[in-house]
């Protein structure tokens, strides 16, 4: 765990080796914010790389929601996941669902990918089960592609803000 001292002093290379993988397939965004370094906190950094994503054009923004994941990969497609997303989907069973429950989250993945043409996105660390993750799916189906944006953006920067609890010290 690099703390955030060593990630203040860091070349651009070794900051983006570092953070690159704490946005889904997006290592643009550690290379954008390694220009505002020093951090003070590891908020502050939070902060700032979910800046980087508000401030990316809409193409930038919707490459990002589209580099993740739909929810409940099946084990046997596992290595489609990145190692956080399958960590962050295996601790809620979501990548070990029975057929019946596979086929109710791939129906909601497929009605949620119609309406929006993009994932639904879902920051895990804030469920305590699957049955809450997928009652949200089914909730946000129906909202504004617009809003989902908005929404799948803020689900990105939560995202990301657990990974960087688990990957940055402060001291």
């Amino acid at each position: 765990m690099p703390t955030l001292e060593a990630l203040n002093r860091m070349d651009r290379d070794a900051f983006v080796c570092a953070l690159g993988g704490v946005y889904e397939r997006s290592p643009w965004v550690a290379e954008r914010v390694h220009a505002r370094r020093p951090f003070a906190s590891r908020s502050a950094l939070a902060q700032a790389m979910q800046a980087e994503v508000r401030a990316a054009g809409r193409e930038a923004q919707l490459a990002l929601v589209r580099a993740h994941p739909e929810l409940g990969v099946r084990a046997s497609e596992a290595g489609a996941l990145t190692e956080n997303s399958a960590s962050e989907q295996a601790r809620l069973g979501l990548t070990a669902l029975s057929p019946e429950e596979a086929a109710r989250v791939a129906e909601l993945n497929r009605r949620y990918r119609e309406r929006h043409g993009f994932p639904c996105i879902v920051a895990l660390a804030r469920h305590a089960s699957r049955e809450t993750v997928l009652a949200e799916m089914a909730r946000r189906i129906g909202n504004p592609t617009e809003a989902e944006l908005v929404a799948a953006l803020e689900q990105i920067g939560q995202i990301a803000a657990a990974r960087l609890e688990k990957l940055v010290t402060e001291a």
